[in-house]
This record gives structure tokens, sequence and C-alpha cells, in this order.
């Protein structure tokens, strides 16, 4: 059987708007005291807009950390204040330029559980009405709307290569039985 890890003390060595790094010591399970660097946030949203003819909503924008562009869902952080369909709705307004009718939860993951402790929670966004878009200062986008089987193409190119919106369209695609009623 598994042991939990007993947390003995946490530490923020740095907090800014979006996450936080920290420290914590804690026991193996054998009792001797080990260390554990991670980024704590308050999770995150993506979500996969689905337009009135059929093709999705992606995003392609500049990623600074690998000074490339990137073909992305609409997603972002999750404010403190926010339940995670008020903070979809809110990056889909934000980043996409529209409201939906209806939000469908697929399901959350973690995008890297040795590095940190966010759980990024995806729906699909139909009912679409457009709206003017309010991106943050840092944020340009520019938005492109692909069919199912040309987005499973850029993949297999190797053209979307961001592990959050791989996993959200692996959630798309297997979660549930939308891929169904395409």
């Amino acid at each position: 059987m598994l042991k939990r890890l007993r947390r003995l003390t946490q530490e923020v060595l740095h907090k800014n708007p979006w996450w936080e790094y920290r420290h914590d010591r804690y026991l193996h399970p054998d009792d001797s005291e080990g260390e554990f660097f991670y980024i704590h946030t308050p999770g995150a949203v993506f979500v996969i807009p689905e337009l009135p003819d059929g093709r999705v909503l992606m995003l392609r924008q500049f990623r600074y950390l690998n000074q490339r562009i990137s073909l992305e869902f609409v997603g972002g952080g999750l404010k403190a204040e926010l339940t995670h369909e008020q903070a979809a709705r809110e990056e889909l307004l934000e980043e996409g330029g529209y409201e939906a009718a209806e939000l469908i939860p697929l399901g959350w993951f973690n995008p890297m559980n040795g590095a940190s402790d966010e759980e990024c929670h995806v729906f699909v966004a139909r009912g679409l009405t457009p709206a003017i878009s309010k991106p943050e200062i840092s944020e340009e986008f520019e938005p492109v709307a692909v069919t199912f089987e040309e987005l499973s193409g850029l993949i297999q190119q190797g053209e979307i290569w961001d592990g959050m919106t791989l996993a959200a369209f692996s959630l798309y695609c297997f979660g549930t039985d939308l891929s169904k009623s395409r």
C-alpha cells in the first residue's frame, strides 16, 4: 500500500499574480526528511469553442519561453474569486471574442504533476455569440478555425506542441461521447 508523504513545513519563495514558487519539507515513507520545490497555482481552464459550422476555434500566439508561435485552445489561469465555469466564460470572451450559451465540462488534468499542483479544467463551448474580445496587455492572438481532421493532422505534423492543448484535445476526443456527435 502506498504511504502518504507528510508535509512538515511550507514556505513561499516567490509570488507573482499568476503562481507561487514553494518549498516544502516532508517525511519520506521511512520517516527521513525530504524537500520538494514546486509551482502552486489556483488552477487553470481550457475551452474548446465549437463554431456553428463544426470547426473549433484555436488561437495562434507567440510564446515567449519557447520563442515560437503556438496554436492553442482558449485558456488561462483561474482567479481565486472565480469558479472554473466563470473563468472559462471569462477566458472565452477575453481571448476568443465569444460568449457561450452552453459550457460542457470534459474533465481535468494536471499538466506537470512533478513540478506543479495545477489542475486544469476543460470545457466545450457551444451556442457561441460573437462579442468583443478583451485580451490582457501582454496577449496578442490570431484566431484560427480548424476542422477536427485538420486539428488531428496539425498534431501529427508537430504544429501543435502545447501540452495543455494536447491534453485538452485528448479529453475532447476520448473523455466524452462528443466525438460521436460530429
